[in-house]
């Protein structure tokens, strides 16, 4: 399995970026996508996750009303919009799977990851 993101950047406050996960390896219409973010010198946590078919998914309270997770099955990818960017969304953004039905929010029940796109959001 592999999980590559990218479109990460400089961006002002206020302003949007979208990130891609391109995901290979495995059979994408049966995995649960989640995307995670990792401040410096803070814990990964849970931002988003999207359900195999695409009609469910869940946010954190920070991003929620602000980042739109979206999939496209045939393409195999993954995409995170982010929309009016505060300086505390700085950070490393991962994307990861999970082979199943639910939408799990907690790193640990995710066994596949990317390598992580950074943002960083200047005032």
């Amino acid at each position: 399995v592999q999980l590559v993101e990218s479109g990460g950047g400089l961006v002002q406050t206020g302003g949007s970026l979208r990130l891609s996960c391109a995901a290979s390896g495995l059979s994408f219409t049966m995995y649960t996508m989640g995307w995670f973010r990792q401040a410096p010198g803070k814990d990964r946590e849970f931002v988003a996750a999207i359900a195999w078919s695409g009609d469910y998914t869940t946010y954190a309270d920070p991003v929620r009303g602000r980042f739109t997770v979206s999939r496209d099955n045939a393409q195999s990818t993954t995409d995170l919009q982010l929309d009016n960017l505060k300086p505390d969304d700085t950070a490393v953004y991962y994307c990861a799977a999970r082979a199943g039905l639910q939408l799990w929010t907690q790193q640990e029940q995710y066994p596949y990851w990317g390598q992580g796109t950074q943002v960083t959001v200047y005032s």
